[in-house]
Order: C-alpha cells, then sequence, then structure tokens
C-alpha cells in the first residue's frame, strides 16, 4: 500500500499543504477548528509524518545521544547503575516526546565513531556518562555547538554542566559513622583513582580520618565486586587487626564480605562494613549492608532537565544532590 503523503492529507482536509505542514511541525499559527479538521484527515489516512523531512523543517531530530564511555561488558553487567541511568533518562526524555540513542564509547575507535555521529546532526543533545581520565568527548563535542551534559562532574576541566550527588560528604558521613562506634583501624576500597567519583569518595575518607586521628589504610577497586574481594585480601594481609572497612560502591563492599568470611572475620563483630550507592541487593547481603545512599533515579531525571533547560535556554548551572546514609547491620 502506497505511503499517505502530505499532499494527499491537504486534499483530504482541504487546506493548503503549508497548513498540513504547520500542523504537523508542532507550530501554533493554525486556528484550533482547522487543526482538528486537519488531525482528523491525519487519522483518517494513517498519515506518518517523515523523520528526516520533519528534521530539515524544525531543525530537531528529537533524539538525544547517551553516551557510556564504558565496554559492552561494563555496561551489561550486574551493576545496576547502567541500567537505572539508562532507564529513568528514557523515560524522562519520552515524557518530553524525545527518544535515546545509547552509544558506547570504551575505546579510542568508538569516541571518533560517536564524534562523526554527533557532528552529522543526528541528535539534539549529548548526555555523557561514566568518563574516565582525559576523556577527549567533552572537548571534542564543545566544539560542535550541540547541547552536553554529564552525568557526575566531568574529570578534566572543560565548561559543562552536570549533575553529581555530594561523593565527599558521604564517603565523610560513612567513616565518622565508623569512628562514632569505637572503630579506630579503618581501612578504605577505594573506585577507579581515573573517575571523579572515585576519587571524591577516597578524599571524603582521608578527611574523617584526618579528623578522628586515624591511618589511612587504601586499596583500589574498580567498581566490581571481584576487584572489592581482591582489594579486601590486600588489606587484611597488610593490616590483620582492621576494624572497619569503607568501600566506594556497594558491588566492591559485597566483594569484601565474601573475603571477610572465607578469612574467618565476622561483621560486623571483627569488622564493620559500609558500601555506598544503597543498590537494591544492599538490603539482601549477609548481614544487609549499611551504605551512603546515591539518588541515582533523582541524579538521572536531573540530567535530562538539565539538558532540555540547556537546549531551551543556552545555559545551565552544575546541580549537587544529597547522599544519606543508610544504618544496617553490618555496621
Amino acid at each position: 500500500m502506497k505511503r499517505p503523503t502530505l499532499e494527499a492529507v491537504a486534499a483530504y482536509a482541504g487546506v493548503s499543504r503549508a497548513t498540513v505542514s504547520r500542523v504537523v511541525n508542532g507550530q501554533t499559527t493554525v486556528a484550533p477548528k482547522i487543526r482538528d479538521t486537519v488531525l482528523r484527515a491525519i487519522d483518517d489516512l494513517g498519515y506518518v509524518p517523515n523523520p528526516a523531512a520533519r528534521s530539515l523543517v524544525t531543525q530537531r531530530t528529537d533524539s538525544i545521544a547517551l553516551v557510556v564511555s564504558e565496554s559492552p561488558t561494563r555496561v551489561f553487567s550486574d551493576d545496576p547503575l547502567f541500567s537505572t541511568v539508562i532507564r529513568t533518562a528514557s523515560m524522562a526524555l519520552e515524557a518530553a516526546d524525545r527518544q535515546v540513542v545509547l552509544m558506547l564509547a570504551g575505546s579510542a575507535r568508538s569516541h571518533a565513531r560517536v564524534e562523526r555521529y554527533i557532528a552529522g546532526g543526528h541528535v539534539d543533545g549529548v548526555m555523557l556518562i561514566s568518563m574516565h581520565g582525559a576523556d577527549p568527548l567533552p572537548t571534542a563535542l564543545s566544539r560542535l555547538r550541540v547541547p552536553v551534559v554529564s552525568y557526575g562532574r566531568p574529570p578534566v576541566p572543560a565548561n559543562l554542566p552536570y549533575v553529581d550527588n555530594d561523593n565527599v560528604g558521604g564517603a565523610e558521613a560513612a567513616v565518622r559513622h565508623l569512628l562514632g562506634a569505637g572503630r579506630r583501624r579503618i581501612a578504605t576500597i577505594a573506585g577507579p583513582q581515573d573517575m571523579v567519583g572515585g576519587q571524591d569518595r577516597l578524599a571524603g575518607y582521608r578527611n574523617a580520618l584526618r579528623d578522628g586521628d586515624g591511618r589511612p589504610s587504601v586499596a583500589v577497586g574498580d567498581f566490581t565486586r571481584e576487584s572489592g574481594a581482591t582489594a579486601m585480601r590486600r588489606l587484611l594481609a597488610a593490616d590483620p587487626g582492621l576494624d572497619a572497612v569503607f568501600a566506594a560502591n556497594d558491588l566492591m563492599a559485597m566483594g569484601a564480605l565474601r573475603s571477610l568470611r572465607q578469612s574467618g572475620r565476622r561483621v560486623p563483630d571483627d569488622v564493620a562494613v559500609i558500601g555506598f550507592d544503597d543498590i537494591e541487593a544492599a538490603e539482601y547481603t549477609e548481614p544487609p549492608l549499611t551504605t551512603v545512599r546515591h539518588p541515582i533515579f533523582e541524579q538521572s531525571s536531573a540530567m535530562v532537565r538539565l539538558l532540555l533547560g540547556l537546549y531551551e535556554n543556552g545555559t545551565a548551572d552544575p546541580v549537587i544532590l544529597p547522599t544519606e546514609l543508610v544504618v544496617r547491620q553490618s555496621a
């Protein structure tokens, strides 16, 4: 069956092609009665606008790129951060009549592909997630004059609006809780130090420990369970008498719990454990995990609002959301 055209809709409704075009593209200069007539004609004929032609008129694609600077293995792992951000951003953009284009940028080759795609005018804006070190995308995309926002403070200096949570304050609250419970030999499993979240949570640990006259003991993981388990074994080897550990995310804390059980340590009797994020699984560990609640849903929604505001107004200020210590049995 031949696809109905704009001209066919105009003839059916008894109006000009230009009038139908204005209705299809959401312009408000058409009288309500005529608009209703055109909409009925569109419905009767089953007309579907041509996206490419519509973009030429509106200069909009109604698509937003969600660029994750990680490998597919990491994005589609058991870390719920990525699925929560993708789902929440997609829902928020759908409510604004826009769609998400998911792009992975975990290598130099994929960085170049993302840059070419965005330079081609295929999206109206970009949301960057999980950037590492001297990620070239913020600088490269700023030259393309496309609205860009970041989930988390960018790791390199860039005039880039972002939404983050209080990583430093959340880590400080966790360590102060341990100090207040009488723990004195407090170690940490830090996140990757080429990521701002890993850096800030380590800074918060050091700040609180310095205030409590404690001696730092640090092992670095990569936000996975396996790295948490390995880091915990290193920390126990370095200081068998440690009595608490703060892990920079819940998955690493879960790995630490496993290593502590294997070493014969009881949690929290011998070693207290605190994580960061408050993922759903944290409530179901043995024992249930004390953690710092990272408002992933709120941060993702705020990122979309920030981007839409930047698209409409041309400017946007960074947003920092508060964290909250959730006390359970592990500490």
